[in-house]
């Protein structure tokens, strides 16, 4: 099997694959539409991080071949997940992987902001010597508003609380607060009592456009806003026109709306302005995180393909299987009645000996695994054609 890793994936990643067997092809940038395609043929396993779109398009031209997506980053959103499913392409993100990082990022900008690090930098590297506190204050004290408590949010909540910040957040999902965090029952309440707000949401395509001009105009006279999350989930000149108007007294931004592969040209409404810290969604980037990522990732790739094994797959059912006994079938069908009992069917047909059944469904998808000791030949044509199966394969 043959394995495609873009985007300068960490080295560990090719290695782990090439060790269980796979022959590995590497590339340092992302690539798109046709060509992105036409790189697919005879691939099994494609590894990407966030600036590959894996389009409708492109998953439709895909070649059979190809078993399954790892993201080598937290999000998905670059991935059309439900084509992939109806395919019967699983995919496999590393939501924990990177944590520390983008919260230590975070921390280190809430800092830079709040003594305008970034201005006095600027100005020293032009030659300007201008010692003055003003504008310059600490953190400790000050209200951190976290908007969106996940695995990233929370434990900025924790290290934020460590500095002598309070902090409260907002969520759509009820979330146990840790620590001291306080809770905010509506966002606006969050945001009119935040000294920072902080921005830590999913890409789902619900949250697009989600903090535009109604939520800075909420903020605090003279807050701080980051984003670390999505690029599309803020409107930037909103933002660029807040801070112009001086409403906000600063802004850390690491993701934007289009983001240009290294090396290519970058343009922003917001360059030029006053205690504002862009970086090239490096949030993530940490030798450490970079290692762990390639590592959780391609481990969950070649488990799927050896084992069948879903956890923590995004788009498929969820299904834990245990040691292989004898030869494992995997299929992935549509969801309707009577499939299972088709399956069963043609397993009792071909004589197969079953030591092991597990079935598991989402939506309009379901994904059932059967451990054979003995069958007679044939079987893998005759699940192959039972009606509504997705994809069959013996592991």
């Amino acid at each position: 099997m043959k394995a495609l890793l873009l985007e300068n994936i960490h080295p560990d990643a090719a290695t782990a694959l090439r060790v269980a067997g796979y022959e590995v092809e590497t590339r340092t940038g992302s690539l798109a539409g046709d060509d992105l395609a036409s790189a697919l043929e005879g691939v099994s396993l494609l590894g990407i991080r966030s600036n590959t779109k894996l389009t409708a398009d492109v998953i439709k031209a895909a070649p059979q071949d190809l078993l399954a997506i790892g993201a080598f980053c937290i999000g998905t959103n670059q991935i059309d997940l439900e084509v992939a499913k109806g395919r019967g392409i699983a995919a496999f993100n590393a939501p924990y992987s990177n944590t520390r990082s983008v919260v230590e990022l975070a921390i280190s900008e809430i800092i830079a902001l709040s003594r305008r690090l970034g201005d006095k930098s600027m100005q020293m590297h032009q030659g300007i010597w201008n010692k003055s506190a003003e504008g310059s204050h600490e953190v400790r004290g000050k209200k951190l508003g976290i908007v969106g408590y996940g695995n990233i949010g929370s434990q900025l909540s924790v290290v934020a609380e460590a500095l002598g910040m309070s902090v409260i957040f907002f969520d759509i999902a009820d979330k146990l607060a840790l620590s001291n965090a306080k809770r905010a029952t509506e966002l606006d309440k969050l945001l009119a009592k935040a000294d920072f707000v902080t921005l830590h949401v999913d890409g789902r395509p619900g949250n697009a456009g989600f903090f535009g001009a109604p939520q800075f105009a909420a903020m605090k006279e003279g807050a701080a806003f980051l984003n670390l999350s999505r690029g599309f989930v803020v409107d930037i000149e909103s933002l660029a026109e807040n801070l112009k108007s001086g409403h906000l007294s600063g802004a850390a931004v690491d993701v934007y709306p289009s983001e240009p592969n290294n090396g290519q040209p970058f343009v922003s409404s917001l360059q030029g302005l006053p205690n504002v810290i862009m970086t090239p969604h490096v949030g993530g980037s940490t030798q450490e995180a970079q290692v762990d990522i390639g590592h959780y990732v391609s481990a969950k790739l070649i488990d799927y393909v050896t084992t069948g094994n879903t956890l923590m797959s995004v788009n498929l059912p969820n299904v834990g299987a245990p040691e292989v006994q004898g030869r494992r079938v995997t299929h992935i069908h549509r969801n309707v009645p009577g499939v299972m009992a088709n399956l069963n069917a043609a397993l009792s047909a071909h004589q197969a000996n079953i030591a092991f059944q597990a079935l598991a469904t989402e939506g309009e998808i379901g994904y059932a695994i059967a451990d054979v000791t003995a069958a007679e030949p044939g079987l893998l044509d005759t699940l192959a054609a039972i009606p509504d199966t997705i994809r069959v394969r013996m592991v």
